[in-house]
């Protein structure tokens, strides 16, 4: 599994970045995934506008 973030539905607004349990997601203007993903999909479940998949 390979978390992907549409930069079109992402809204910034950091509940990601609070559930990822290896401190992967950094929001600027999107949410990015750094290579400290373990692909727990966590993240995806937190996503309040689903932007977020595998």
């Amino acid at each position: 599994m390979a978390v992907t973030i549409s930069a079109d539905d992402c809204i910034a607004c950091g509940v990601c970045t609070d559930a990822c349990p290896q401190g992967a997601l950094s929001v600027e203007d999107v949410c990015t995934v750094s290579d400290a993903c373990i692909d727990c999909g966590t993240c995806i479940d937190e996503c309040p506008v689903g932007a977020i998949s595998e």
